[in-house]
């Protein structure tokens, strides 16, 4: 392996980066020393500015890949070269504020009825439940699931963080009945090797097969019902502070962005409305 991928590799372990973020960072940086064909050492802060332009201008990658992109140059560039940050000081375009398609309850409902595979049904119906990551859900073990307390325990998630979710009752039901016909015994989720977890792949495929087969219109992976959870739990009346907790984000300001699904409401109720209007035909 090359010395400068194995100090980037080494750094981000450092820092707790996860796998996938590891590999996509080094991808980058290995997209960057192609497209110039010299080692990443050997180039200008002015080479790095080039390249993203050639990104979006040739490539016409999304504003969010390009941003990807740049951090993980600004990590290599920062973290393994020790360049002062005054030269890293490159433009990106910026991100398009979209709100994404929100599931329904009932689009939820019908996705997890449309699931013809016990296992995957499973798998949907305890993601939207606990509001889990695709690789929280895929990393949970047996031990992880704590039926006479009630809750589900996140290992070591995004932040290398450990956090404890609640299970709904009949989300513990549904546990027990599945145990009872699959016997999981490390993995509560395995593929055709039982000693491995299902890959995160798998799962985004068949959610996205099972959504079209029940008609849900849009797009998105399976990260559509986290974001259906947490919509859903604040119109339910759960606290801000708590869906942080339960979501694991580490600022507020990322739980208050499932705010922005909510349509604005009236200042004034319709009724007074109606009263004013009425008040004002007998002036």
């Amino acid at each position: 392996m090359h010395p400068l991928r194995e100090a980037m590799l080494d750094q981000m372990r450092l820092r707790g980066h996860a796998p996938r973020t590891q590999a996509s960072y080094v991808h980058a940086v290995s997209l960057l020393s192609r497209y110039y064909r010299r080692s990443p050492d050997r180039l200008s802060p002015a080479d790095l500015q080039n390249w993203i332009l050639y990104l979006v201008k040739e490539r016409q990658l999304s504003a969010a890949t390009c941003r990807l992109y740049l951090n993980a140059i600004r990590f290599f560039y920062l973290q393994v070269l020790k360049w002062p940050s005054c030269q890293l000081e490159l433009t990106t375009p910026k991100r398009p504020q979209r709100i994404p398609d929100l599931l329904s309850p009932g689009d939820v409902r019908r996705i997890i009825e449309h699931a013809d595979n016990p296992k995957y049904a499973m798998m949907l119906a305890l993601c939207y439940a606990c509001g889990l990551r695709v690789s929280e859900l895929v990393a949970l073990q047996v031990s992880h699931i704590h039926g006479e307390a009630g809750y589900c325990q996140v290992v070591q998630a995004k932040g290398q963080k450990d956090r404890q979710v609640p299970l709904p009752d009949t989300i513990l039901r549904m546990l027990r009945g599945y145990w009872s016909a699959f016997r999981p015994v490390s993995w509560l989720f395995t593929g055709r090797d039982p000693e491995r977890p299902l890959c995160i792949d798998s799962v985004q495929k068949y959610y996205r097969k099972t959504r079209l087969k029940a008609g849900i219109s849009g797009s998105g992976g399976i990260h559509g019902l986290r974001h259906a959870f947490a919509t859903h739990q604040l119109a339910a009346g759960m606290s801000i502070q708590q869906l942080k907790d339960i979501l694991g984000h580490r600022h507020l300001s990322t739980t208050a962005r499932y705010l922005h699904w909510y349509p604005p409401k009236p200042l004034v109720k319709f009724d007074l409305l109606a009263d004013a209007s009425q008040e004002a035909g007998h002036d």
